[in-house]
């Protein structure tokens, strides 16, 4: 079974958006689903938050490009539709198959 964690920031409202994807496949796919309140720069340093949201999936994250920053940001996304700040339905179904 697939571990999925939902790091965010109350500060960014993206972060709900991801997390009404990932309950949708939750349902569908049979993930595990945990979410993780960042709430400070340095907690953001320590686990290596690179913005909300960040989905982790068994502990790595498939969208890192590996040049972002950690901290406590609103991070963003290259969907079909340009940049947002939640990665698409279709990008979570496809990384987490």
């Amino acid at each position: 079974m697939t571990d999925v964690t939902l790091q965010y920031f109350d500060g960014c409202p993206n972060w709900q958006t991801t997390d009404r994807h990932l309950r949708t496949l939750r349902d569908e796919l049979g993930i595990v689903l945990h979410r993780q309140l960042v709430s400070t720069p340095e907690e953001a340093e320590r686990v290596g938050f690179r913005g909300s949201p960040t989905v982790l999936v068994d502990g790595r994250d498939p969208f890192a490009e590996g040049d972002e920053p950690a901290g406590l940001a609103c991070r963003t996304y290259v969907t079909e539709d340009g940049v947002q700040g939640s990665p698409t339905l279709a990008q979570l179904r496809a990384v987490l198959q």
